[in-house]
């Protein structure tokens, strides 16, 4: 497949990096940028065929079978729009939007002009991630009740990022687009997002968005998932994520502790994204394109292409994750639980069936069976009839 790759910043360089270490297959042949000269030396880098600051020029070429979005956050809908004049497949980076609104348009422009739209959300590729997602759905945490995403860091590489206007919004849409889909996946796509609680603050930096922020998310079935985001983190990027369900939980640390550590005194070159220093201690990671979830990613999506079939994570997701960041920006001006906004909702209607409740016999709810440091086995009941809680010793 060849790929034609709209953008030459710090994204790209990482898609690319990917792109070219795994599939073979798969050619990036063409570049796009605003600067020329980024783009010849995006080019030269990567021995591409052809490089331009005309978008419709990179993505109309006949030798171009797929376009990636590795582009500002203002910048996705004019991109997005090009693909679809063009007729070709599109990967957009994260958020899809800056807001809901402009995320619709363009699902609406991929589903219109019948091409793929696949959402570059790499976190939800991540080999433990994924992993992770299985054994939910094999049931060995049981139902799902909370799911908790963080991911904090000094703040982001580029100067558009800091500009409410081009990014729409501050850690939320940067970060919190990550951590809401993380849960959303373990709680299940298919159960609706209803409401938001959310706060958000500006604690460090000079800017009109959000630096820090803490959100809630309720779901139809009664599950809550949270999301907690930063640009003031200090010591590299923390991703860590957390599930709790009724039978088992997951701890989840993607990068900043996972078991590889090094003492430099601060003679050698790169450590890790968003790492603060060269010196002392530090937390390489072993292959930070992979364990970051874009190897994955990609051939999910050029595979998903190949068969005519949706990958893990569609323009369709991007969607029903700007709407819930919209309804996180109402909540911490409102300060108030604020409805999820949502115009096309594909999923379930079910609504909470109530507590997640273990029948221990016909007269009893198991509450808690506990193991005694004597070797005894201790059971609290709850009669189902009367309400009446009672304790049990029992030996097994």
């Amino acid at each position: 497949m060849n790929i034609a790759m709209l953008g030459s910043g710090f994204i790209a360089r990482f898609y690319a990096d990917s792109l070219q270490a795994q599939r073979a297959k798969d050619n990036l042949v063409s570049v796009y940028s605003r600067n020329i000269e980024k783009a010849k030396k995006f080019a030269d880098d990567y021995n591409l065929s052809f490089y331009s600051d005309n978008m419709d020029e990179v993505c109309s070429r006949e030798d171009v079978d797929a376009v990636i979005i590795s582009l500002p956050n203002n910048l996705h809908e004019a991109a997005v729009a090009a693909c679809a004049k063009a007729k070709k497949h599109v990967l957009c980076t994260k958020p899809l939007g800056r807001n809901a609104a402009e995320a619709k348009r363009m699902l609406d422009l991929v589903e219109e002009a019948g091409i793929m739209g696949g959402y570059l959300e790499d976190l939800c590729y991540t080999p433990k991630y994924l992993k992770s997602l299985k054994s939910v759905k094999d049931g060995s945490i049981g139902k799902v009740l909370v799911a908790k995403s963080r991911e904090a860091h000094p703040g982001p590489h580029s100067d558009w990022f800091w500009d409410h206007e081009q990014s729409g919004g501050g850690a939320i849409v940067d970060l919190g687009c990550h951590c809401i889909e993380i849960a959303r996946g373990f709680i299940g796509k298919d159960v609706r997002p209803v409401e938001v609680m959310c706060w958000a603050a500006t604690q460090v930096h000079p800017i009109k968005a959000e630096d820090n922020a803490i959100g809630l998310v309720k779901y139809a079935n009664g599950a809550i998932g949270q999301f907690e985001v930063s640009w003031c983190f200090r010591g590299g990027m923390d991703l860590r994520d957390e599930v709790m369900g009724t039978e088992g939980t997951i701890w989840l640390n993607n990068f900043l502790r996972t078991g590889f550590e090094m003492f430099s005194t601060g003679k050698g070159g790169y450590i890790a994204e968003k790492a603060e220093s060269s010196s002392g201690w530090l937390f390489p990671v072993g292959d930070e394109v992979h364990e970051l979830g874009y190897t994955n990613m990609f051939t999910d999506m050029f595979n998903c292409i190949e068969s005519k079939s949706d990958p893990m994570e569609t323009f369709y997701d991007g969607y029903i994750v700007n709407a819930i960041i919209d309804a996180a920006y109402l909540s911490s001006k409102s300060g108030k639980w604020e409805p999820v906004q949502i115009d096309d909702w594909r999923g379930s209607d079910e609504a909470n069936d109530g507590p997640a409740t273990t029948s221990y016999d016909d007269t009893y709810y198991l509450i808690k069976k506990e193991i005694l440091h004597s070797g005894e086995y201790k059971l609290i009941l709850k009669h189902k009839v009367t309400g009446e809680v009672v304790v049990r010793d029992i030996k097994e």
